[in-house]
């Protein structure tokens, strides 16, 4: 199987050519390429496919081989892609999603994308006042918010001290959240600028989340911490979240890089 190693801010993905390759069982070729000592090592899997209805669909596989609704970086890499290799010829694309179809536009250097931005559509609020939850004998507030997948984000005074190794799962398989859900650590450094770390459901701490930065932003705005233009640091870079109270629209931008591309023998 033919394959090309991609991240966006970090967050790294495996990504499968569907338009050349057949993948029978993705959850299981998930958990195998994710594995960082006998695979290839990434947050997951990413099949870019044929669509019906957009120029290209998405599916991505967490790294237990749970498949996730939609992925922020993901999708920038699967943009990047899809020009790069000439599935597409314009730099504006439209990308099939469980969460429905995305809009994409890519920023070129050299003939190559290099970054892009992405609408993410209107997030839904479950929990616009913090919601009390107890995890390991502590209490936190969160707030919940849907950007295709569930979010639980947390503000904190120092997202450095805090040690997710330990505490992530609980807070992922937490009774509260039945179906599990993704959990954003929020530190606050000015009007606009916060700083995040991240818990996804199915991968564990990841060095970013495209979705997570979203929804982190949206609660940030919502508690009247931000402006609607917010740069979110993450362990493996920047990403800009700005949210249209127009039309309650909120655009991602950031990175998408090639890092390798070879060949996956089972």
């Amino acid at each position: 199987m033919k394959f090309t190693k991609m991240q966006g801010a970090g967050n790294d993905y495996v990504y499968v050519n569907c338009f050349e390759e057949t993948i029978e069982e993705p959850e299981v070729l998930a958990v195998k390429v994710s594995d960082r000592h006998f695979g290839i090592g990434s947050d997951g899997l990413v099949l870019i496919c044929p669509s019906q209805s957009a120029d290209v669909k998405m599916r991505m596989f967490n790294a237990d081989g749970s498949e996730g609704r939609m992925c922020g970086n993901a999708i920038r890499c699967v943009g990047k892609y899809a020009y790069d290799h000439g599935l597409v010829s314009g730099t504006g694309i439209r990308v099939e999603t469980l969460d429905g179809i995305k809009e994409l536009k890519m920023e070129l250097a050299g003939g190559k994308v290099v970054r892009a931005s992405v609408d993410m559509g209107v997030p839904q609020v479950t929990s616009r006042v913090p919601e009390d939850i107890w995890v390991e004998g502590e209490k936190r507030e969160f707030v919940g918010i849907s950007v295709g997948n569930p979010h639980a984000v947390y503000f904190c005074g120092d997202i450095d001290s805090l040690n997710l190794d330990q505490t992530g799962p609980f807070y992922e398989n937490h009774e509260r959240f039945p179906d599990r859900v993704n959990s954003e650590f929020v530190q606050v450094m000015d009007r606009g600028h916060i700083r995040m770390r991240v818990w996804e459901r199915g991968s564990g701490e990841t060095w970013a989340c495209g979705t997570g930065a979203t929804a982190s932003v949206v609660a940030s705005i919502l508690m009247g911490y931000t402006d609607d233009k917010v740069r979110v640091s993450l362990r493996g870079g920047d990403l800009t979240i700005t949210w249209n109270r127009n039309t309650g629209h909120v655009f991602m931008e950031g990175p998408a890089i090639e890092v390798f591309s070879g060949t996956f023998t089972e």
